[in-house]
């Protein structure tokens, strides 16, 4: 068992994982910090082949995690949702946004999709 919790992979294969290393590097912190916010529930890894990572889309175009991302984790937490199943909600198709909600956390549309995902029955 893992020191932090990881995801299976849930998301598409086009989606990019940035090992954990390389997160802390973007960051300026220790790793061991990165596996402390995975335990703190502000991001999630994803093991895929083996290694550990955070999809690309969760942090701007400065390397910093996207402002919206820890809140919209935890809405989606403290209504009962697993990491697998936030991973597939924040990477579905949303034709009302319109795109997916991974998307539009980097754009105007952000507290939107923290106010639908506070919403969603569970």
């Amino acid at each position: 068992m893992s020191a932090f919790p990881c995801s299976d992979d849930v998301v598409p294969e086009s989606v990019t994982l940035l090992p954990l290393p390389d997160v802390a590097e973007n960051l300026g912190i220790a790793v061991t910090r990165v596996h402390q916010m995975l335990r703190d529930h502000q991001l999630i890894a994803i093991r895929r082949g083996g290694i550990a990572g955070i999809p690309k889309d969760f942090f701007d175009s400065s390397g910093a995690v996207a402002k919206p991302l820890t809140g919209l984790i935890t809405v989606m937490r403290d209504a009962k949702y697993t990491n697998e199943e936030i991973l597939e909600w924040i990477y579905a198709e949303d034709d009302t946004l319109p795109g997916r909600p991974i998307d539009a956390i980097h754009g105007p549309l952000a507290r939107e999709v923290v106010r639908r995902a506070a919403a969603e029955p569970f």
